[in-house]
């Protein structure tokens, strides 16, 4: 493996102009890191990747690396990109292990985050680095938001997500309370009332979209969020059938193909598989197929109704008449992107959202309600995971500056409680001293 790593890294041009930095949301210094790999100094590249993105571990598996750093490389213009997606996993995974430094000192503020996904995860732990005493909140047992839930094992496994909740959340002092949907019986109202001073809300895109045909209802249709967060709860059969040909369906189509299935098909109502050029050429290698310019009419239990496409004059995909079929499957997954679920929102006073139910904000992330921010797939739809973090840094720079600018929170003081009188109340309480 470091073999591997150093001939990689010995490909690096080190350009004064990086495109590779450049092409990558967050702007890793990926020339820097490399030069100290090369002369040696693993750990201060370490340093410097979580310095910059706290995600890098994560990053380095699932970024869409051939059209971000990768694909901005030199390199590739005439021949094979420096895989930079290689060296940083292979640097942040080894510098990991050696990261065991406790939490800042406390600054005597609190902040709360809604939601343990990439920008949630972020905002904590820079926060964190400001010395805030931080609670993240999130409706599911474990953090990770749709890096656990939502991509299969297999690219993301979950010892990454759980190293991580070691080293940037325990070792720093980051409180998470899991199972709890804000929204329902705690509220935004409740944080404030309890001294959060600021609240970023980053719960993510967890409501399915779609498709509004019959059939949707059946025991033998799932949704690709709720498939890919449980696979091992439905038996799938033989045929599977994926409407939607984006990086969810190529995971859910993966995931079927480890899960038994032996003929698994994605459908496109167009000419494009909108999933990146990696994604959908691993799917391939592993024997899914692809049907494209379809329009799906109806789900049955024996298999879905699918028609040819066209585009009438006003740019709209519409089926063709005459060209209705049967397509026999055992199982269909419904992969056609999420949106934003709304209790949280309408729990809240304040806070405004757009038509879609996306949360509306500034640049820096505040919302229409003071001390509240918002940032990632909450705001922005379905994005990557390093734009997530990206604009998680920038969201967190947000947040400690508006809490600088309040005064300090005051502590409640109560009159003592009375002392116990009783020999035996007074030995139990000095045991648990």
């Amino acid at each position: 493996m470091a073999l591997h790593v150093m001939e990689e890294a010995n490909r690096c041009l080190g350009c004064k102009k990086p495109r590779c930095q450049e092409g990558c949301p967050i702007h890793t210094n990926i020339p820097e890191v490399i030069r100290l790999l090369k002369a040696g100094k693993l750990d201060d590249a370490g340093w410097m990747l979580f310095e910059n993105n706290p995600l890098t571990t994560v990053c380095s598996l699932v970024c869409n690396h051939e059209g971000q750093c990768e694909g901005h490389c030199v390199q590739g213009i005439k021949g094979t990109p420096v895989h930079f997606s290689v060296i940083e996993n292979y640097i942040s995974t080894t510098y990991a292990n050696k990261m065991v430094k406790g939490p800042a000192p406390s600054n005597g503020r609190k902040a709360a985050v809604i939601g343990a996904g990439p920008a949630g995860l972020t905002i904590a732990i820079i926060l964190a680095r400001y010395g805030y005493q931080v609670t993240i909140f999130d409706s599911r047992d474990k953090i990770g938001g749709v890096l656990r839930y939502g991509i299969p094992d297999f690219r993301l496994p979950d010892s990454v997500l759980d190293d991580l909740a070691y080293r940037h959340l325990e070792l720093k002092g980051i409180q998470f309370r899991p199972n709890t949907y804000i929204g329902g019986a705690i509220t935004i109202d409740d944080m404030f009332r309890d001294g959060y001073q600021s609240i970023f809300v980053g719960a993510g895109l967890w409501k399915p979209n779609k498709l509004r045909i019959r059939g949707e209802s059946l025991g033998t249709v799932a949704y690709a969020i709720n498939y890919l967060a449980s696979p091992d709860a439905f038996h799938l059969g033989e045929r599977v059938m994926i409407i939607g040909t984006g990086n969810s369906a190529m995971d859910c189509a993966r995931t079927a193909v480890r899960k038994g299935a032996r003929h698994v098909t994605c459908v496109s109502r167009t000419d494009e598989i909108t999933a990146s050029q990696y994604e959908s050429s691993y799917a391939r290698l592993e024997g899914v197929d692809f049907l494209l310019n379809k329009c799906t009419l109806e789900i049955r239990d024996d298999g879905v109704i699918l028609a040819d496409s066209s585009i009438d004059e006003n740019g709209k995909i519409q089926p063709v008449p005459g060209t209705e079929k049967l397509y026999p499957c055992d199982f269909v997954i419904i992969a056609v992107s999420q949106g934003a679920e709304s209790n949280l929102v309408t729990s809240t006073k304040g806070i405004d959202t757009s038509h879609s139910g996306l949360l509306t904000v500034d640049e820096d992330g505040h919302t229409s309600r003071p001390g509240v921010f918002a940032a990632g797939d909450a705001v922005n739809g379905a994005r990557t995971v390093v734009e997530a973090v990206a604009n998680g840094k920038r969201v967190a720079e947000a947040m400690h500056e508006y809490m600088q600018s309040l005064p300090m929170p005051k502590t409640t003081d109560y009159p003592d409680a009375p002392v116990a009188t009783s020999v035996r109340a007074s030995a139990q309480t000095e045991q648990l001293l």
